[in-house]
């Protein structure tokens, strides 16, 4: 497997599958280009090595065929701010025009294809489609780690084009060793923070971690499933009622493997779903029947930040209550502030998952954590030890 860093694009047309699946406001314009950014290091390496730099992605889900709103030519003027460049467009992503388009490409020069997804072909995972991608191309990059659990023409398929020129861009190569530090290569003791709304969303992850973590913080919606396992009264708290024993299960698990797990000691708890909803603190295991719990307390945020703090390797995913309404922000909030404290005292932490990310922006915390993952469901399958396709198809050798 050829390294980006040492290798040569001089004179060469590189096809680099980027994920510029950006979000856009009413007037097409770019809201957040943290995606965008993630991919400047590998195009500037391409052009300034003397390469043109070919780009594909999708950009929504566009059901048939094109649609204007989803045409990636919106992104073209973010792109070349970050660029400092301009950028050519091809209206399709395939086809005699596009091919002609990449032919007459210079060396330093950056095309931009049409949405991907323009092709039911791309998410099929067609090799035809793939093979129309890759023409006029010397060789094949990815760094769209957000789409790397895919099976997708342009994520995994496209690879076998370039038997010998395949490689993983900056972006991906920094997913990858943030990922296997964490896995592979922790410094003890190791805290894993994990939130959001279900158990079942997060089992397997959380039954890998077990035989790597010293401590297991549960927050988020998914923390009162544990909960009424043990036999504590959660009101109208959101529960997987039929996930109660796999609860237990990993209770029991981590016990035996000597892991400490936290569940939070008190919550902020609500009488109905809302932003001006009346709330109050509560035991975790004691809510009042008909109010539900909406973020951890502040003995939960206490208890939860001094075990943080202590820790030399942190990987947090999903937040700590109902992030999006401010009221019941402050778990969050307050956890991303812990993590960047211990991060300052030399811990390595990563950061995965679409809230626990706008946490730490919010916060404007994303420089002071090692690293925040692009890839929310693609880090997930990664860590649960699963083979992620667009992976597999640079590293192997076929």
């Amino acid at each position: 497997m050829k390294n980006i860093n040492g290798y040569s694009f001089k004179d060469k047309k590189a096809i680099v599958r980027v994920d510029f699946n950006v979000p856009l406001n009413s007037e097409f314009k770019v809201t957040d280009s943290t995606r965008i950014k993630g991919a400047m290091p590998t195009i500037k390496k391409i052009i300034e090595d003397g390469g043109s730099a070919i780009l594909m992605s999708h950009l929504g889900r566009p059901k048939e065929g094109p649609e204007e709103k989803f045409s990636l030519k919106h992104v073209i003027p973010e792109l070349e701010r970050l660029a400092g460049a301009k950028v050519k467009f091809a209206p399709d992503c395939i086809g005699d025009k596009t091919l002609e388009i990449k032919k007459n490409l210079k060396p330093g020069e950056i095309l931009l294809l049409e949405n991907l997804r323009f092709y039911k072909e791309e998410t099929k995972g067609e090799e035809s489609f793939a093979s129309k991608l890759a023409e006029g191309c010397d060789v094949y990059v990815n760094d769209a780690f957000g789409t790397a659990h895919r099976a997708h023409a342009s994520t995994t398929i496209i690879a076998r084009f370039f038997p010998d020129e395949k490689l993983f861009g900056f972006l991906i190569n920094s997913e990858l060793q943030s990922m296997d530090k964490v896995m592979n290569d922790s410094e003890e003791p190791f805290t894993a923070i994990m939130g959001g709304a279900k158990v079942s969303d997060k089992i397997l992850i959380i039954e890998n971690l077990l035989n790597r973590v010293d401590n297991l913080i549960i927050g988020g919606g998914m923390s009162y499933t544990f909960i009424k396992a043990r036999g504590g009264m959660i009101g109208k708290s959101l529960c997987e009622e039929d996930k109660l024993d796999m609860a237990l299960d990993i209770l029991r698990k981590a016990e035996e493997k000597d892991v400490k797990v936290y569940l939070p000691a008190d919550s902020i708890i609500a009488d109905k779903f809302e932003e001006n909803a009346s709330a109050k603190v509560s035991s975790s295991d004691s809510i009042d029947e008909g109010w539900m719990g909406l973020d951890i307390g502040e003995s939960a945020i206490g208890e939860y930040s001094e075990v943080i703090k202590r820790s030399k390797t942190i990987l947090w995913n999903g937040p700590m209550g109902v992030f999006e309404m401010d009221k019941f922000s402050k778990g969050t909030s307050e956890i991303a502030k812990s993590i960047a404290e211990a991060t300052a005292k030399g811990a390595f932490s990563l950061i995965g998952g679409g809230d626990s990310v706008a946490a730490i922006n919010k916060n404007n915390l994303a420089d002071k954590v090692s690293y925040v993952s692009t890839g929310g469901g693609a880090m997930l399958e990664y860590m649960e030890g699963k083979v992620l396709p667009g992976i597999a198809a640079i590293r192997s050798d076929e």
